[in-house]
């Protein structure tokens, strides 16, 4: 049965995006990652926003840009939205409901992972209950301002048990599994 991954890279003071959703803050420190390039088999399909689908992309004008990991991973991408493009590009599914799209997202994935990609998807899940697993890859910058990783007004605690720590030339990377 496919578990439920919010991996994410993110700076040292908890953003996944720069001011504006600028995500060309990541470019260098996107170089080969053993962590990742081990984990991208591993994922069965991916469910992103629309925001996160639409939005900058760290590897603008290069050969991956525009695909899931800059093109190092293929597979069944679904994008959670109530505003389905009038022309829907090939090879992506879109979806206007939560249950439903995580739903397809673990059917497609089959006993590997739902690699989740947005802030207020991954927030979705956790609410839902259907957050399996958070991989963090901290790149060593601070942005000041952005998309947080987790935002909950009122706060909410999600508590996580450490599964590893993994150091790279790149960033540190933290592996999670949402406690129940």
């Amino acid at each position: 049965m496919a578990k439920v991954l919010y991996s994410v890279t993110m700076s040292v003071d908890g953003f996944i995006t720069g001011p504006d959703g600028d995500m060309q803050w990541m470019r260098p420190y996107l170089g080969p990652d053993p962590e990742v390039e081990q984990l991208l088999p591993r994922i069965g399909s991916v469910l992103a926003g629309r925001r996160s689908h639409d939005g900058d992309d760290p590897h603008k004008g290069e050969a991956g840009e525009g695909q899931a990991f800059g093109g190092g991973w293929s597979g069944p991408l679904f994008v959670l939205t109530h505003r389905p493009p009038d022309t829907p590009e090939p090879g992506i599914t879109y979806v206007d409901e939560f249950a439903k799209a995580l739903a397809v997202a673990k059917e497609a994935a089959g006993d590997k992972y739902v690699n989740v990609i947005g802030a207020n998807i991954a927030k979705q899940c956790i609410e839902a209950g259907e957050l399996d697993e958070v991989l963090l890859l901290f790149a060593p910058v601070m942005l000041g301002e952005g998309t947080r990783l987790f935002d909950h007004p009122g706060g909410h605690s999600v508590r996580l048990d450490r599964l590893s720590v993994t150091q790279t030339p790149l960033a540190t990377h933290l592996w999670f599994r949402v406690a129940d």
